[in-house]
């Protein structure tokens, strides 16, 4: 997400006076609170009309579902009936069934969409508007895929400060297969719950959607596992699902407690609060046979840097295990492997600005000046990207 629309979302947000209030649910997440009454902000007048106007500027609301309605016929309710109707719903909600699509992905597959009704669209955003700012509290700053502020280009510059900076040229690169078709709902459903979503009437908003029911060439189906991909919720059920690998990798050595507290809140240049660990982590360098890795997430494609192969071999395992004992997601053994970026590349993709998808490839060319680090694709020639900035 840019900038500017984070921007435009935030000005609606204060013409409806929703800023103090989602950023109170910010705080009190920080906070450890559990949220039990959650109903009464996502059935309230200014939640609803902000979510249908953010529907509004959004051009799938123009993809119509199996109902064949789109954006264009809400907007011929009066927005106080629009309000009325979508509060008429949550009492028992229902979601049509959903339709599905493929689209091609660029490299001759093709990937299924799952396009709810516009009312369910509505709907999944009058939720999403309240849950996200809870959610955010809990995920880890290297999760990049699908929240406010962030993007490829935030997941790319940590890989270039992990290389460059840290000198991790061993990246542990998992394929999850068929991420977002195996979520599996039980375990979605307590992770939901152990983030602080406890508001029985919402979990069971959420259980229905995913419980709809997908239409494909006439023929119906009732998903056991996954959640579709296009729908307006979709994204921020899949980051609450690998929040918690991003925490176990954390676990392993960013935030293991020392007996001694070596961490220490800084001010950035931003003016934010930030802990520095630096010094705990120098420690347990020297004093210590711990394994030194870190992730960086973008949605369902991430990797973990180490220091060494030995590392980067322990951890590709590892983690392998905990995805299907902990997720019961398996990973694609093709198109996963261990990468040494001094003698080979790592793939990633990059967002352009025209909103298409180009592949970059890092690695670190022998004679790179020190602060400098190799990007091909092809959209360019091999050039050297300082990454002087991110100090």
């Amino acid at each position: 997400m840019t900038k500017e629309t984070v921007n435009k979302s935030e000005k609606n947000m204060y013409r409806y006076g929703l800023q103090d209030r989602l950023c109170g649910l910010y705080n009190q997440s920080l906070q450890g609170k559990q949220f039990r009454h959650l109903m009464k902000y996502i059935i309230s007048e200014e939640n609803i009309v902000l979510a249908y106007r953010n529907i509004c500027k959004n051009n799938g609301s123009f993809t119509a579902g199996v109902d064949g309605k789109t954006i264009r016929d809400i907007q011929k309710y009066p927005i106080q009936l629009v309000v009325r109707k979508v509060r008429n719903k949550l009492i028992q909600y229902q979601p049509k069934q959903v339709r599905r699509v493929y689209i091609d992905k660029g490299n001759g597959k093709q990937r299924p969409l799952g396009i709810p009704s516009i009312w369910d669209r509505l709907i999944q955003q009058c939720v999403l508007q309240v849950l996200e700012p809870i959610c955010e509290a809990k995920f880890h700053e290297r999760s990049n895929g699908f929240r406010p502020y962030r993007s490829t280009q935030n997941a790319i510059a940590q890989c270039y400060k992990m290389i460059q900076l840290q000198n991790l040229h061993y990246v542990v690169d998992i394929d999850i297969k068929g991420f977002f078709d195996n979520i599996n709902h039980a375990k979605l459903i307590r992770q939901i719950w152990a983030i602080g979503i406890q508001d029985l009437k919402v979990i069971a908003i959420i259980k229905a959607m995913l419980k709809a029911e997908i239409l494909f060439n006439d023929i119906v189906t009732s998903p056991e596992t996954g959640t579709p991909q296009g729908g307006i919720l979709s994204p921020l059920l899949s980051n609450i699902v690998l929040n918690e690998l991003d925490w176990w990798v954390a676990s392993q050595w960013e935030t293991i407690p020392t007996k001694t507290n070596r961490e220490y809140p800084k001010t950035d240049k931003n003016g934010f609060t930030v802990i520095d660990r630096s010094q705990k982590w120098s420690m347990l360098r020297d004093k210590s046979k711990l394994k030194e890795i870190y992730i960086v997430r973008y949605a369902d494609d991430f990797k973990i840097f180490c220091r060494d192969y030995n590392t980067a071999r322990k951890t590709f395992q590892a983690v392998t295990k905990w995805l299907k004992e902990r997720l019961s997601l398996d990973i694609s053994t093709e198109k996963s492997g261990i990468t040494n970026l001094e003698k080979n590349y790592m793939d990633y993709f990059y967002d352009t600005d025209f909103g298409q998808a180009t592949l970059i490839r890092m690695t670190v060319p022998e004679g790179a000046p020190s602060d400098r680090i190799a990007m091909t694709g092809p959209a360019f020639n091999t050039i050297y990207w300082d990454v002087t900035f991110l100090k």
